[in-house]
């Protein structure tokens, strides 16, 4: 709050593809996908036409004992690209509301199953999942944890896979096992006790970026069998194609086929940043958990706002999108694209980590001086929006995540100001 009293709100007027557009005619590039949840471009032509098409039909009906095509499509849909492992959803508004139900559903399943004391959950550190209560309990960042630690029933914490952390002769897949490896010694410790590891796939998203090798998820996957404990994949900010596939958990295999958790939380990207809308997808043998003519054994959780046809819609024609430009293929040719333009900054000497998965590219800045250190996110904000870009690095790491319908042009444009934004602020 105070910092706005001398650096001004940007008073956003309208906005056009990547662009947004203050009130004084001002474009910046929206490199971070407005908080990682625009994913075709603002005022996209196709997604205004279906919320346009639906408003004239249905703008909102509550989901109980009530239901409408959109949802259902969408449930569909969802359900066909997990050839149908996950194939029951549960929706609400927003990714820490996602993060909530897989907890409790995960919580009620054990109990419901005659193993009432499979009542804690595992987190990595520095994991981001959200600011309410229970999503709050399995976030890994001293400052909520100062703020609010006595109303929270704390996670486990364990090692993150973060390649970063790689020891001499490590790989990323060395890193990977060794945090798997620390994973079971505590499931191993608390047996009969546990009831979910949750983790981003690939990506760590609010921890700097922090990306992981793809064995990290079968490992997982692997020990959560073997102990009976569920996995939950925060896919709200890596889902939707962000880091290559369309889930980020098609990346890993196991058992000769690909990783699918127990719970998987979407949000963000899944109406292509237009409306909230969240949800949980699971399997058949949850939902078969609470299929009881006795109320108590139902879950117990509910939104006023759940299934909005409007936010159902504005996802169905982002699924769409999806595949009538066969988006991940030429997602593919743009991040190559966007990766050469960066070289520059990649080998740059203040530069270490440079790292990329799927249409996330991030870097860490080398900064010696602790003053200039600690405010560098705020003076690099400040700086790229007077060379037309939004980028809000997190703490020293500086990120991209822009939407994918950059041009060449505008990615020659990203990547050159970017590079030239690092060096006023670091002092090259």
């Amino acid at each position: 709050m105070q910092h706005h009293e001398t650096m001004p709100l940007v008073p956003v007027s309208h906005a056009r593809g990547a662009w947004l557009f203050d009130t004084d005619g001002k474009r910046y590039l929206d490199a971070i996908s407005s908080w990682w949840v625009n994913l075709f471009g603002h005022a996209n032509a196709r997604i205004n036409a279906a919320l346009k098409d639906q408003l004239d039909m249905l703008e909102h009906a509550m989901l109980a004992g009530f239901t409408h095509e959109p949802v259902v499509a969408l449930s569909e849909q969802l359900a066909a690209r997990t050839n149908h492992v996950l194939g029951h959803c549960f929706y609400a508004s927003d990714g820490a509301s996602a993060v909530e139900i897989a907890l409790k559903m995960s919580f009620h399943f054990w109990r419901n199953s005659g193993q009432a004391g499979k009542q804690e959950f595992i987190c990595l550190q520095n994991s981001y999942h959200g600011e309410t209560v229970g999503a709050l309990a399995v976030t890994d960042v001293q400052l909520f944890r100062d703020a609010y630690g006595p109303m929270l029933q704390r996670a486990h914490v364990v090692a993150t896979p973060d390649a970063r952390d790689a020891r001499d002769g490590e790989s990323a897949a060395d890193v990977a096992r060794r945090a798997a490896g620390a994973l079971e010694t505590l499931l191993q410790e608390r047996a009969g006790r546990i009831a979910a590891v949750i983790v981003e796939p690939l990506v760590q998203c609010a921890a700097g970026m922090a990306m992981h090798d793809p064995a990290y998820l079968s490992e997982v996957r692997a020990l959560c069998d073997r102990y009976e404990v569920h996995l939950i994949a925060d896919e709200i900010a890596v889902g939707c194609g962000r880091t290559g596939t369309f889930f980020a958990c098609e990346q890993a295999t196991h058992q000769n086929g690909t990783v699918w958790p127990d719970f998987l939380c979407l949000s963000k990207g899944i109406s292509g940043g237009y409306l909230p809308l969240s949800l949980v997808m699971t399997r058949g043998t949850i939902y078969q958990a609470f299929y009881d003519t006795d109320t108590r054994r139902g879950f117990l959780h509910s939104h006023s706002y759940t299934g909005n046809p409007l936010a159902c819609r504005a996802a169905l024609a982002t699924l769409s999108i999806f595949e009538e430009d066969d988006v991940l293929a030429r997602n593919r040719v743009r991040a190559e694209r966007l990766t050469q333009a960066l070289a520059p900054l990649a080998g740059h000497p203040h530069v270490r980590h440079f790292r990329q998965r799927g249409m996330i590219w991030a870097f860490d800045a080398v900064i010696d001086d602790a003053s200039k250190a600690a405010t560098f996110a705020r003076r690099f904000f400040t700086a790229a929006l007077d060379q037309e870009l939004l980028l809000r690095p997190i703490g020293r790491t500086v990120y991209l995540m822009p939407p994918y319908i950059l041009g060449d042009e505008e990615i020659d444009l990203l990547a050159g100001r970017t590079k030239a934004v690092f060096e006023q602020v670091v002092g090259a």
